[in-house]
């Protein structure tokens, strides 16, 4: 490791012990909740309601680790599923350059997988028009259907390298589920990320009325499914890289 890749390493760990800079960006989080922060941004042209400090974070996991296959439950406007596929697209890209090889931009091993309950029909139309749709394939349906876990199983043993999103419902019970049912789908070396975890940190009188809250949100069912999976950790160096994150807690790596 050359000197300022090692010093940026000492850094992001000395940040996440820094608990001011914590503090700050959870005084950020809650200052900024209801003016709707997170839906302020797109990705290429679609709506992703997601903090751009994530957006970043999921840039530079799947160009380390380079997925075959992303699995995501939460689909909304699409614009995580674009998004991705655009990754995707970008590590085509590169394998053609770096083997010299010309390749059909429309053609790919590589794919994106949506799930969710209601695909509303303008977001549907909106995403099957857009340039990188060839990448992504959406099933509508809840995720924890037992037919529509078996699809995402069926899908995922085509692929080696799988990442999973989790950001649909965010009651403690369905993430549970969710973890319970997508979670092992995951490649080791890869991640499972759930998102929204940072529910259990907002304070209560910013939350809207919705069916989770303190208590019951993402971030302690993660807690809860660590408990006996083992094989999951919280990549801390993430969050503590970020500071300001819908998902502490919520990037687990898979390690064995």
């Amino acid at each position: 490791m050359n000197n300022f890749f090692l010093e940026k390493k000492n850094n992001i760990k000395k940040l996440g012990e820094d608990l001011k800079c914590k503090q700050a960006a959870l005084d950020f989080i809650n200052k900024t909740y209801l003016h709707q922060y997170s839906y302020h941004f797109n990705s290429l042209g679609r709506p992703i309601i997601q903090y751009p400090q994530d957006m970043v974070a999921m840039q530079e996991l799947i160009w380390e680790i380079k997925p075959d296959l992303i699995i995501e439950t939460g689909i909304a406007h699409g614009g995580s599923l674009i998004m991705n596929a655009s990754m995707l697209a970008m590590l085509d890209m590169c394998e053609a350059i770096e083997l010299g090889e010309s390749f059909n931009p429309k053609e790919s091993n590589r794919k994106v997988l949506g799930i969710d309950i209601d695909i509303r029909a303008h977001n549907r139309k909106a995403i099957e028009m857009h340039p990188m749709y060839s990448r992504i394939h959406m099933i509508e349906g809840s995720s924890l259907s037992p037919d529509i876990i078996a699809q995402a199983q069926k899908e995922a043993k085509k692929y080696k390298n799988v990442l999973v999103c989790l950001d649909s419902n965010h009651t403690h019970d369905h993430v549970l589920s969710e973890l319970q049912a997508y979670a092992d789908l995951t490649s080791v070396g890869n991640y499972c990320v759930v998102f929204d975890t940072i529910i259990e940190d907002i304070s209560k009188e910013m939350l809207p009325e919705r069916p989770w809250g303190l208590g019951n949100n993402p971030k302690t069912a993660v807690r809860e499914f660590l408990k006996t999976h083992h094989e999951f950790e919280i990549d801390k160096s993430i969050e503590d890289k970020l500071q300001i994150t819908a998902s502490p807690d919520g990037y687990l790596k898979r390690i064995r």
